[in-house]
């Protein structure tokens, strides 16, 4: 029945309306599509946002620039930071650059953590809320971020950042690039070094953190229409770590952190076809060395083959189609001396018709196939809708079912010692949003706001008792919320935006978990804070940004930035009442940046964060950033 009515939207709905629609490259529908046609709610982050940026991380960068995100960190620069959309954990939510897909196979939730990208190398960012499975498969629930980095540009180029802060902090970026008529090329290198500050709220000793990090590029012409394209990012990284055990001496903790990244793409463009083929492979290693002395590495492997079509019937309708095929294998260490390995496979199909049924109206109906090499088979669909109000508005909604397969370490028997790989199935999901967006001419005001709902069914959790990792029978995760942006300027001085997100979640793999841990308790509290006693850890129930951009004169900018976080739940620790979980208190941050045109090539940044010094915490007993100010050079040659 699906597919009947798949077809007929195929076959009867591709009139042609020829109106010119100005086309942005967004990633919503994996190909070129203007802004208006999109029914997902989705934020781009340019080209020219990015450069401004006093920041070095892209992190930092999206705390100050996306709507609806909530990013914490455990600690300094380097320390583990996640990135969760829509009230869901990080693993909800899948990452790219430049195709390639950001995580590690041998984290324990298989999940991404966004530390150590530089922002310096990056040129376009598009978030993509809701869930995205039909089209970007595992984990794609809460959202897509998809990041591409930047490319030669015609002639020969050099850029050059030196930063400097407190905590001895040293931060140098060089760049060059390059095009022509047949190539282009892009080399940017990554150096960062500080003291840092101590990742826990309990002692004062600093954790130190270093990083290299090496980005680069290559697209060579073959003929009129075929082109080939490499990527490449590494890093290493080493980081002096703390844990939330009072009295323990962590001197001897560390994280001596490799990754590598490429991917190679073969695209041809015949007439009305367009084709993509593609290879990625990743690998990590992270060695950890303990407080007693002993080291552990765990290392993740990932090739990815994929295809990506694309046939458009006119300027309105096209039909997306594609297969990947990602087998990912990771080394854990069991006890010392024994390494166990273990490997899974993941094949999927995929299609997705964007057209154009009414003048006014643009659509999409899509739907994906994965078989998962132990935890079997799901499916995705998706069916989007934008309505062109006319006068800069839409009327867009997306609903979609979506999916998260079991990590390596949770169906492969890492940790937890009576695990039955295939008693694991995925965990599915349902997501909802509807939204309005417009922009007032005559105020020079935008507006957009969107209510999402979502469900995920049959979590995946363990037990302490039993060491025993499994879905939870019944047990329902949810988020639901509002997200509220605004922004207006007065086109040539004065520039201020505002944020706003209400998310209402409940975590139903801790509340509504059927066995209690080893002190007799159930996890989540009941001391009357509402939603917050049952809610996702470390999001918040009301949370609210403001920027404030000021432009003094054709030299100088200077920027405010004002965060304000509400209690959030957390886990607790063994110092805390027996592991018992946690409120955080709320906070309220001020940011101030500024920038000056030295001369022509030339440009000075300064920063100071957290202006008014606040105690704060985004996770349990883990410190926030106290005050500290940077100053850079930027010089483009």
């Amino acid at each position: 029945m699906m597919l009947r009515v798949f077809l007929y939207f195929i076959l009867f709905s591709t009139n042609l309306y020829s109106k010119e629609i100005p086309i942005i490259v967004i990633s919503a529908g994996k190909t070129p599509q203007s802004y208006s046609s999109v029914g997902s709610q989705v934020t781009i982050i340019d080209s020219k946002t990015i450069e401004q940026s006093s920041e070095s991380f892209l992190t930092d960068l999206l705390n100050n620039e996306a709507q609806g995100l909530n990013i914490f960190q455990l600690g300094g620069k380097g320390t583990n930071t996640g990135i969760q959309l829509r009230g869901l954990p990080k693993r909800y939510s899948t990452v790219y650059i430049d195709g390639v897909k950001m995580n590690d196979p041998s984290a324990s939730d298989n999940g991404f953590y966004s530390q150590g990208l530089f922002k310096d190398s990056i040129d376009r960012i598009e978030i993509l809320k809701g869930s995205q499975s039909s089209l970007y498969g595992n984990g794609a629930v809460g959202g897509t971020i998809n990041i591409f980095t930047k490319k030669g540009k015609l002639g020969n180029h050099q850029n050059a950042t030196l930063r400097t802060g407190q905590n001895n902090t040293q931060d140098i970026f060089y760049s060059f690039d390059g095009a022509d008529e047949k190539q282009n090329y892009y080399v940017g290198f990554n150096y960062y070094s500080t003291d840092g500050i101590s990742a826990m709220s309990n002692d004062n000793e600093n954790d130190p953190y270093e990083n290299n990090s090496l980005t680069a590029n290559h697209g060579y012409k073959i003929s009129e229409n075929n082109t080939i394209e490499n990527y490449l990012t590494l890093k290493d990284s080493y980081l002096k770590y703390d844990e939330p055990t009072a009295g323990r001496d962590d001197t001897l903790n560390s994280s001596d952190n490799i990754e590598a990244h490429y991917s190679f793409k073969f695209k041809n463009i015949n007439n009305n076809f367009k084709n993509t083929f593609g290879f990625s492979k990743s690998a990590t290693s992270r060695m950890v060395t303990k407080y007693t002395s002993r080291q552990a590495t765990y290392e993740g492997f990932k090739n990815m083959f994929t295809y990506l079509g694309e046939y458009n019937f006119n300027l309105d309708s096209k039909i997306i189609y594609g297969s990947d095929v990602e087998f990912f294998k990771a080394k854990y260490p069991t006890d010392p001396g024994i390494v166990k390995t273990h490997d899974e496979e993941i094949h999927s199909l995929y299609v997705d018709y964007q057209f154009r049924p009414y003048e006014n109206i643009y659509a999409t109906i899509g739907g994906r196939n994965d078989i998962h090499s132990t935890a079997g088979d799901e499916q995705s669909y998706r069916v989007t809708g934008a309505y062109d109000l006319g006068r800069n508005s839409k009327i867009r909604s997306s609903y979609g079912t979506g999916f998260l397969f079991p990590a390596l370490y949770e169906s492969g028997q890492y940790g937890w010692s009576n695990q039955v790989a295939d008693m694991i199935n995925a965990e599915k999901t349902t997501s909802f949003d509807i939204g309005y967006e417009t922009y007032f001419n005559t105020l020079d005001l935008g507006f957009n706001i969107t209510y999402f709902d979502i469900l995920v069914e049959d979590p995946i959790m363990g037990s302490n008792i039993t060491s025993f990792q499994d879905n939870v029978p019944g047990a329902e995760n949810k988020s639901k919320g509002i997200e509220l942006a605004t922004n207006w300027t007065d086109n040539k001085k004065l520039n201020i935006g505002f944020n706003y997100t209400l998310t209402k979640s409940y975590s139903g793999m801790d509340c509504d978990k059927p066995l209690k841990d080893a002190f007799g308790y159930k996890s989540c509290i009941d001391l009357n804070n509402g939603w917050i006693d049952s809610a996702m850890v470390r999001v918040p129930l009301h949370a609210f940004s403001s920027k404030i951009d000021y432009q003094i004169n054709k030299d100088v900018n200077t920027s405010l930035m004002i965060t304000y976080k509400g209690r959030t739940r957390d886990y607790g620790t063994v110092n805390q009442d027996s592991y018992r979980d946690q409120i955080l208190d709320e906070y309220f941050l001020v940011d101030l940046a500024s920038s000056y045109k030295l001369s022509e090539g030339y440009k000075l940044d300064f920063s100071l964060k957290n202006v008014f010094d606040e105690d704060y915490e985004n996770a349990n007993l883990y410190t926030g950033t106290p005050r500290i100010m940077n100053i850079g050079l930027k010089k483009s040659f």
